[in-house]
């Protein structure tokens, strides 16, 4: 049986006549990346706060590596880093130095370890420098060298790569997975980048007004339902209206670009949409399944899913 690092049971939490999170029951295995996804307001930071213990639910508790939350108290989280919103430092104190002074409140922590990490997340260069004069993404990047000091288990990250250019996302996702993969790390990923859940995430949640509406597999969700198909036709605007006529295919749209179509169908429809498109003399170059988180998940926030 899959070990159960993170476990949140009935976890609720009421504000006055507001129900931010709503008897929610979500588990995360170990070695893991979990994807915990949302619109804004749907709960997500709320959730996560409770977990560290900054706020305390209404109802419910949390069980991080078997404790109980309610009853351990901050012991429960000693496995455990997170970086939730823009994680604070001394602004006047080189990045070095901050780390010295953070990562060794309970012990010292060697330098080569410290420049270690810094490299890691690509600020060994910046590491005598002033924190005060970084970006946005620099500082997300710097908590997230501060907490790897501490070698945890598992890692709590709320938008990771917030401010970050594409290099430094692509940097922070392949640290994750590294984390992940090689280290057997633990890593709860909130984010509203959905492509890069997508692309790391092994499974996910979804919520919506504080209530759980779907868990489980990325890559199984994601085949469930309808996707979307573009489809390369030599002729895409006959080609759509052709298919409006079709009760079947009234989806049909011209894709962004204008060099295809796109249309709404169950992936195991495609070779009969591909005849039927042939025998209407159609030139039939390629149909691509485009089934992505971003669609499956605006469809289920929307009303769409099951």
């Amino acid at each position: 049986m899959t070990d159960i690092i993170l476990r949140t049971i009935n976890l609720t939490k009421r504000y006055k006549n507001r129900l931010a999170v709503d008897h929610l029951n979500i588990e995360v295995r170990q070695g893991e990346i979990f994807g915990f996804l949302g619109p804004n307001g749907a709960g997500k930071s709320t959730t996560i706060r409770m977990i560290l213990h900054l706020i305390f639910p209404t109802e419910g508790d949390v069980e991080i590596f078997g404790a109980s939350l309610k009853e351990a108290g901050h012991r429960a989280l000693e496995r455990v880093g997170a970086v939730v919103e823009k994680p604070a430092f001394y602004g006047h104190l080189s990045a070095l130095r901050n780390m010295e002074i953070l990562g060794g409140l309970q012990k010292p922590v060697a330098r080569r370890k410290i420049m270690e990490y810094l490299e890691r997340v690509g600020l060994a260069d910046r590491a005598g420098d002033p924190v005060r004069t970084y970006s946005h993404g620099m500082n997300q990047r710097l908590g997230l060298a501060l907490i790897l000091l501490k070698e945890p288990q598992l890692i709590i990250l709320d938008e990771p790569t917030t401010g970050l250019d594409p290099q430094g996302m692509k940097e922070v996702r392949e640290l994750i997975l590294e984390l992940s993969r090689e280290r057997g790390v633990t890593v709860l990923l909130s984010s509203h980048l959905l492509y890069e859940v997508e692309m790391i995430a092994t499974r996910m949640a979804i919520i919506h007004h504080g209530r759980l509406r779907v868990g489980g597999s990325v890559h199984d969700l994601l085949k469930q339902g309808p996707s979307e198909v573009l489809i390369k036709t030599d002729r895409p605007a006959e080609a759509m209206q052709f298919l409006k006529t079709n009760e079947s295919y009234s989806s049909a749209r011209i894709h962004g670009d204008g060099g295809g179509i796109n249309v709404e169908l169950d992936q195991e429809r495609i070779p009969e949409l591909n005849r039927l498109l042939v025998n209407a003399g159609f030139n039939v170059s390629a149909m691509i399944p485009q089934r992505t988180l971003e669609t499956y998940f605006l469809n289920l926030i929307e009303g769409h899913e099951a």
